[in-house]
């Protein structure tokens, strides 16, 4: 399968047994353990070492591999390779697995083996991955579960404690991958956690949190609003500080990013039309953003800053203070409000049916519905100038608007028309986020993050301040 060292015969992990005289495999790692310590049972006061870790050679078969040895030895072993590295291990110990025992603190494998690594009979080699075939590198985005056997975000947030100390599948996209913060235990040992954020189709937010320094490698390796991880085996408990339920990484975790599946697609496409459509900047925790914006900035200093914009991954966060000049909440509705499928996130057609053919692919049609939210274009003005078709909606447009979607379908034209010049007479504070997009207008997407009536003596002083403001 791959290129990988000529001369060698190397044994398919499905074709190992405890028999065979000096095997070679190799394969694609695909989970790895932090090394840890033991007290030495035949060397007292010494301690030996070890790590573990899971390689693929197919889309069938993979086995777990665990290394032990002396601190050094395995320190420096652990440290030449990292998930998604391809490996080579001679001559390796083909032993009959506890399977009830070991699974349950490492991952399920379809092996009846595993594999014992020893400093003085073993030999571990890494290869690069340009030597390796793509059919092998390919086994890095097939989950190790079925690729249906997962739950939602929203299937753990319904189930609440019932869920507490389970071990699951979990589809989701990354949100955010939080700063990896360094503890020291009681007993003076050290440690880290990171806290990873993620969300799908039906929840904005969820927390899933990894303490070893493999995980956090590894998040630190996603994309985030891009990369789609399907991570089987991971704990699930109630945290009674975020009032929550939290995903944990533990051992038995292997976690596979941008998995090649249908399910995982439609995902995929869900992500990509948040970040098209500026959804997310929405939700709740953009709050703890819009708290962290201090820059104010005049129409005409934002219009600047966006002739500087290099690509698509930057965005300019700022204050603005200025009037919604274009409000157009007495338009035709379609232009106001717009429907969603709650799977794939794509507008669906006048008969409330998703066109979108992935989506429609799915077996179940059971968690798909439709969601209706503001969808508004405004124009943004202040002494400089103007800005044009801002996006405004959500719940930034229920807060501005000061009611929610079914209560602006009940009122009148004329109710409308008063709530507009209500709100056009009014300078407003406003935080915004402002991005290169080729479906904004003039390539450049606005949307706003909070939206709310200014106070006259804080905006004067804002706007007269030189310090506070960005040129």
């Amino acid at each position: 399968m791959a290129c990988i060292s000529s001369g060698k015969n190397f044994v398919a992990l499905l074709d190992l047994h405890p028999n065979l005289s000096r095997p070679s495999v190799f394969g694609i790692v695909i989970g790895k353990t932090d090394v840890r310590g033991f007290p030495d049972r035949k060397n007292f006061g010494s301690e030996r070492y070890t790590f573990s870790f899971t390689i693929r050679d197919s889309p069938a078969y993979f086995i777990n591999a665990f290394a032990w040895g002396k601190e050094e030895y395995i320190k420096s072993l652990s440290e030449s390779f990292r998930v998604g590295d391809c490996v080579i291990i001679e001559n390796p110990l083909v032993q009959t697995k506890d399977t009830e025992r070991e699974e349950k603190f490492n991952p399920t494998t379809p092996s009846y083996y595993k594999l014992l690594i020893s400093e003085v009979h073993s030999v571990v080699q890494i290869r690069a991955s340009c030597e390796v075939e793509p059919s092998l590198l390919s086994l890095l985005h097939l989950p190790t579960k079925e690729s249906h056997d997962y739950y939602s975000l929203s299937d753990i947030v319904e189930n609440g404690q019932s869920l507490d100390g389970k071990v699951i599948n979990v589809l989701a996209a990354v949100r955010l991958v939080g700063e990896p913060k360094c503890f020291t235990t009681s007993d003076r040992r050290k440690g880290q956690r990171c806290e990873v954020k993620l969300f799908d189709e039906s929840v904005s937010s969820f927390t899933m949190i990894c303490w070893d320094n493999e995980s956090i490698q590894l998040a630190e390796s996603w994309v985030p609003r891009e990369t789609v991880i399907f991570a089987s085996d991971v704990r699930i408990n109630y945290d009674n500080f975020r009032n929550s339920m939290v995903a944990t990484v533990i051992s038995k975790t292997i976690i596979t990013a941008n998995p090649d599946t249908q399910e995982a697609n439609i995902l995929s496409c869900c992500v990509r039309e948040y970040g098209e459509t500026g959804v997310l900047d929405e939700e709740s925790d953009e709050q703890a953003r819009v708290q962290s914006i201090v820059d104010v900035y005049t129409v005409r200093q934002l219009k600047v800053k966006a002739s500087q914009l290099e690509d698509k991954t930057s965005a300019v966060f700022g204050i603005v203070y200025a009037y919604l000049s274009t409000l157009n909440v007495d338009a035709d509705i379609g232009k106001i409000v717009r429907n969603r499928c709650s799977r794939c996130r794509r507008l669906i057609n006048e008969s409330n049916t998703c066109t979108y053919c992935f989506c429609n692919d799915m077996s179940s049609d059971s968690n798909k519905s439709v969601i209706t939210s503001f969808d508004l274009q405004v124009d943004l003005t202040d002494h400089t100038g103007t800005l044009h078709s801002c996006n405004l909606s959500g719940n930034v447009a229920q807060e501005a608007l000061g009611c929610k979607v079914d209560q602006f379908l009940t009122l009148t034209e004329e109710q409308k028309t008063a709530l507009k010049w209500t709100l056009l007479l009014e300078r407003s504070k406003i935080y915004l986020k402002m991005f290169l997009s080729p479906s904004g207008r003039n390539g450049l997407r606005v949307t706003l993050l909070s939206c709310k009536t200014a106070d006259p003596v804080e905006a004067n002083q804002s706007m007269s301040r030189p310090g506070n403001i960005c040129n």
